[in-house]
């Protein structure tokens, strides 16, 4: 059975990433892609459908200890038993074409037996390949994959149970080191790397990533982490951010609430930006910029709220019925069908950041602007629309709040650009005309002046905590009254144990938009959102205190998933989360007063 969310640790080569837990399995891992099917699956079923266990033979249930090099990737999980202490350092290189995970054993003190099981299943844990031995490796072969597995120094193998099992002595001073390469099974087999030098190599490649990082607040090692993190979960050969490396983790453990988020939001596309260059990741920045533009490229009205790595558009949903699920939270699905939604807000999103680029200064696209203007002419015209709204739920479309904003923004900005830049062509008198019709629109149908509050929907009682979002990015001031009355409203009304939920799950509710059975727990990124606004509006040490018991909640190694459990006190949801991490970015900036362009132009109409 696998262990609780927060049990794992992310280790990747910026092309795809591995779980592992604090038992020493690896339980999770796609290859050669974060979207290619599973070959380690126990995370979603049992170690019949693929794991890697590396850990002392006895009392080798949970590392004593655990944690990353030092601003790295690079996972150190320590075992302290009776006749010895032993290290095992994880890790995956930055890939040229092959990718690999590296594990190393490395005798502390004492003499300690270890055991390694390797069981792989590619297909999601389905097939089992046909394992042979060539010249000291073990190679592991099912139609298009081949996975090759060697030691240095080379140590016995066997195999028992449809796995292959190593047993083997480490003490002080000794090191083993464990190889697995995957390559597609027609090529020939990948060159064999120096394990050793590969480790002093990834250290070097994430400290001279990390020293870039220009964050020197109070919050350095958080901030840090979630930026490695984020690094971690972006697809080097397109800038493209992935927002979690898995699938189906439950927003409620037994539920059905279980979605593949092995894809790229436009959504996250915003704060995405202002968390890179803030922190001095400019060329990341550029990079997820020009993922953007290249996927939203075409025809407007095919806009996506989500995009595959390269910027691919069919996503198809369906079921893997093989897998049990995380815990019984059934059923695992692969793909997401929510990318065939309409979600309007997706264009404020894009045009928001497309201009923030702008401002960034970031290297101008020539057909950027061209891009900005065709989607800005179907927004024109549909605006109006209802939709699915930004948390995709799955009930009736709505006159969502949020999007209603964000076509507000999306107008702002367009606005803005050709204020900022005469050379930038456009109507903007009739952008400007629709910016004040959203916004007259809104306050009117939006808001409920008795509760003063902005809702959920027009015409409804429910609240979301999107709406948090509305003096960030500049609807209104966050002195506005009715901001401080949502603030309030939200952060009474949507509290779980303190922190927040997306939106009212009472499915009795007239106007409960979810269309789904169950519950699911509190939203972290909200949660950061909510502090965002108290800050904004004064309370900053309530928004501290908010911060720091949301910091409270990472594991061991600094890790948050989507959501949180109070009530049994543990994450839910994929993991680690995107959204998560850049919101603890985002806010930690806020909270500290370092993100000065954090928003430029964004001030109320």
């Amino acid at each position: 059975m696998a262990g609780r969310i927060e049990d794992y640790a992310l280790i990747g080569d910026l092309q795809t990433a591995a779980l592992v837990g604090k038992d020493g399995s690896i339980d999770w891992l796609c290859l050669p892609r974060f979207d290619s099917g599973a070959c380690f699956a126990r995370l979603l079923g049992d170690q019949d459908n693929g794991h890697w266990r590396l850990s002392p033979s006895k009392n080798g249930e949970h590392c004593t200890r655990r944690s990353y090099r030092e601003d790295t990737l690079v996972l150190e999980s320590v075992w302290e038993t009776a006749s010895g202490t032993v290290k095992v350092i994880d890790f995956m290189p930055q890939r040229d074409r092959t990718p690999e995970v590296v594990r190393i054993v490395e005798g502390v003190s004492g003499t300690v037996r270890m055991h390694s099981r390797l069981r792989l299943r590619f297909d999601y844990g389905r097939v089992v390949p046909w394992v042979r031995r060539t010249d000291g490796t073990r190679v592991a072969v099912a139609g298009p994959d081949a996975v090759w597995f060697r030691s240095v120094p080379e140590v016995d193998t066997y195999g028992k149970d449809y796995a292959t099992h190593s047993e083997f002595t480490v003490s002080a001073g000794e090191n083993v080191a464990f190889v697995l390469s995957w390559q597609p099974s027609h090529e020939s087999p990948p060159r064999p790397i120096d394990p050793y030098k590969a480790l002093a190599q990834s250290v070097r490649d994430w400290h001279k990533w990390a020293d870039r990082c220009t964050y020197a607040g109070p919050w350095r090692d958080a901030v840090l982490r979630s930026l490695i993190t984020l690094k971690g979960l972006s697809y080097a050969p397109t800038g493209g951010i992935v927002a979690a490396p898995t699938t189906s983790l439950p927003e409620e453990i037994g539920g059905v609430r279980n979605w593949d988020y092995r894809f790229c939001w436009l959504r996250d596309s915003t704060l995405t930006l202002g968390a890179l260059v803030e922190s001095g990741y400019l060329k990341e920045a550029a990079e997820w910029r020009d993922w953007l533009l290249r996927a939203v490229a075409g025809d407007a009205a095919d806009l996506q709220i989500m995009y595959g790595l390269g910027g691919e558009r069919r996503l198809p949903e369906f079921e893997v019925p093989w897998l049990p699920g995380y815990e019984g939270s059934a059923p695992v699905r692969v793909g997401n069908a929510a990318v065939d939604q309409l979600q309007l807000d997706v264009y404020g999103e894009v045009l928001d950041s497309l201009h923030l680029a702008r401002v960034y200064g970031l290297p101008d696209k020539k057909h950027a602007w061209n891009i900005q203007r065709l989607l800005m002419d179907f927004l024109e015209s549909n605006w109006r629309e209802p939709d699915e709204g930004l948390w995709e739920v799955r009930g009736p479309r709505r006159h969502f709040v949020h999007s209603k904003v964000m076509a507000w923004v999306a107008a702002d900005r367009m606005v803005r650009a050709v204020e900022a830049n005469p050379q930038l062509r456009g109507d903007v008198n009739r952008w400007r005309a629709m910016r004040d019709e959203v916004h007259r629109e809104v306050c009117e149908k939006g808001y409920d002046p008795d509760r003063n509050t902005f809702t959920q929907s027009y015409g409804s009682t429910a609240l979301d905590a999107a709406t948090l979002l509305i003096p960030q990015i500049g609807f209104l001031p966050a002195t506005d009254p009715r901001v401080v009355g949502t603030i309030d409203a939200v952060r009474d009304e949507l509290a779980h144990d303190g922190f927040i939920r997306r939106y009212s799950l009472d499915e009795s509710a007239k106007d409960s938009v979810d269309g789904l059975p169950g519950s699911e727990g509190a939203f972290l990124a909200c949660s950061f959102w909510l502090a965002d606004a108290l800050a904004a509006t004064g309370r900053r040490k309530d928004a501290a205190e908010l911060f720091e018991q949301l910091l409270a909640l990472r594991n061991d190694v600094g890790l948050l998933a989507e959501e949180w459990d109070p009530v049994a006190g543990r994450q839910l949801g994929n993991f680690p989360q995107a959204f998560s991490h850049i919101a603890l970015v985002n806010t930690a900036m806020a909270l500290t007063g370092t993100a000065s362009g954090r928003r430029p132009g964004r001030g109320p109409a």
